[in-house]
């Protein structure tokens, strides 16, 4: 057996294809020169380069303790450093446990106790935020990007630059796994804190591989768009990788620079999510919007504009079902005609469509989705010191997404509405428990219901139903306020009513469908037609 094969079955790659530490030293052996990485402001890594700034990122890592199956915190905004973050920590044979930069209070507390990280590496502006929080078992903090305090929370802060690491980096205790864990990415739920997705580097394969997304070649340059934090970051740097094609790394979507930033860095290949490919299309015509080398585009979900986006940029339009739990179930042709739709199933996986009880619902009706794969370890292995909500996801051996679909005759799939009170907003999966809990802890709100209104741009407004404490009358400006300081600025509700009680079960459950019904009302105050809009936090 070639010592890079980890398994006799078939259905395993040898660890150079799918294991991140051998197949960058592969790669970077069979097409040193080949450029793998361009960032902004024009910055190139060939494939030696790329190994060699990794080798001597992995080295300062051992140097304060990291090894082999230790997790890892990665608290950076896209770029060079979050990259290297990315690579480093894999090639040791750690997990990397990415954050999302607009995590404060609870929610940066929840995940910090949650990972079981003994160090951190983050941007120095967001090491403040650790001020106010449970660091739980973090020792080691390490500035890598823009400037710091000397400590904070009690944790001296230590630059990377001052970190001397060995000459090469430490060898892993054994072989590196396409099973083991790669990352724990967090998710947001709906009914409790946000739960750690367990991925394999098997999982992260077939996620977006060339098996899955057999369209994209290692011929091709991916604009990465997406954060580091999110599947579709962090998937798509190593599935380019696996294939031996180049990323351009860009720190965020913004709709008026998209195309230069195409032609600048010569992108062949696009992820765009939500309301991204509507912005596009939005955008006034010119005379060169053929202009570019863009060839494809993810567009997720479909809009009714695909055909229009395909026609005007002359680009291929796909669509995909995902969720950082699978592995791209469903996926469609280029530019698919049927309205609504997602595709249909991939090779290799089993999909059906069922009741409360997972039983099959009738052809044509809507269900939940289910699913499982033939590949062993090539969707999530469960949810991180979280046994009870694995078990749920995983009960009777099919993983539920809690989406529901219904399917055509031909095999086509549609997605209908999301099952549990998950809120989708600009690309962003919002839990609407953590909205409530943001809510509730302000000194006006009695009760609060956060749900989902339709937004004029696609996906989902945040609106909150809230109910004042009794003799008290809330500030709707300083309510914003307040939120804002406390969680991610695409999590603050848009819209707000003010109530004097919640509808209610006869077992005290919010009648939450009763004020999806409602929606948006005459009393409704809606904070950005009164100016406030919120932005996401800018770091350089």
């Amino acid at each position: 057996m070639n010592r890079h094969q980890a398994s006799a079955d078939p259905r395993i790659p040898p660890r150079d294809a799918c294991v991140l530490r051998y197949t960058l030293e592969r790669i970077a052996e069979e097409q040193p020169d080949r450029i793998y990485c361009v960032l902004e402001g024009g910055e190139t890594w060939t494939y030696r380069q790329t190994l060699e700034k990794t080798r001597a990122r992995a080295a300062q890592l051992a140097a304060v303790g990291v090894s082999q199956g230790d997790h890892v915190l990665l608290w950076l905004p896209n770029g060079a450093e979050a990259l290297l973050g990315l690579l480093a920590v894999n090639y040791l044979g750690a997990v990397l446990v990415p954050i999302n930069t607009e995590y404060r209070g609870p929610l940066l507390e929840h995940v910090i106790d949650n990972s079981d990280a003994r160090v951190l590496l983050a941007h120095g502006s967001l090491l403040e935020r650790l001020q106010d929080v449970n660091t739980a078992t973090l020792d080691t903090l390490l500035c890598c990007q823009g400037e710091a305090p000397a400590d904070v929370a009690g944790l001296p802060i230590t630059r990377l630059e001052d970190v001397t690491g060995a000459a090469t980096a430490t060898e892993p205790a054994r072989p590196i796994q396409p099973w083991d864990t790669m990352c724990v990415l967090y998710t947001s739920g709906t009914t409790g804190p946000s739960k750690g997705v367990l991925m394999s580097y098997l999982h992260l394969y077939t996620n977006a591989g060339p098996e899955t997304w057999h369209f994209v070649t290692g011929e091709d340059r991916f604009l990465i768009n997406m954060p580091i934090f999110h599947i579709g970051g962090l998937g798509l740097m190593f599935n380019m990788l696996v294939r031996g094609g180049s990323i351009a790394l860009w720190n965020a979507f913004r709709t008026d620079t998209f195309w230069t930033f195409v032609r600048e860095t010569e992108c062949t290949a696009a992820f765009l999510l939500g309301v991204m490919a509507t912005f596009l299309l939005k955008a006034p015509a010119a005379k060169d919007d053929r202009n570019h080398p863009l060839r494809l585009i993810f567009a997720v979900p479909l809009t009714d504009g695909a055909i229009q986006f395909h026609d005007r940029f002359d680009v291929d339009v796909y669509t995909i079902f995902n969720m950082t739990e699978i592995s791209t179930p469903i996926l469609s042709p280029p530019n698919p005609t049927k309205q609504g739709t997602c595709g249909k199933a991939r090779e290799g996986v089993e999909l059906r469509l069922v009741d409360e009880h997972d039983c099959e619902v009738p052809a044509g009706e809507t269900g939940e989705l289910i699913i499982r794969a033939d590949r062993p370890w090539a969707m999530n292995h469960g949810y991180y010191k979280n046994p009870q909500a694995t078990a749920r996801a995983w009960r009777n051996g099919w993983f539920h997404t809690g989406d529901a679909f219904r399917q055509d005759a031909e095999g086509n799939y549609f997605f209908v509405d999301r099952i549990k009170d998950a809120i989708r907003r600009r690309g962003e999966n919002i839990s609407s428990f953590e909205v409530e809990a943001g809510l509730v802890a302000h000194e006006d709100v009695r009760e609060a219901a956060a749900i989902a209104v339709p937004s004029e741009l696609g996906e989902d407004e945040v609106m909150a139903v809230i109910a004042p404490v009794e003799g008290r009358e809330p500030d709707l400006p300083l309510l914003v306020d307040f939120l804002a300081e406390r969680m991610p600025h695409y999590m603050v509700p848009r819209y707000f009513r003010v109530v004097d009680e919640l509808p209610k079960t006869p077992t005290a459950k919010v009648q939450k469908v009763r004020l999806r019904e409602d929606g948006v009302t005459a009393q409704t105050w809606d904070r950005e037609a009164e100016g406030i809009r919120l932005k996401r936090s800018d770091l350089n």
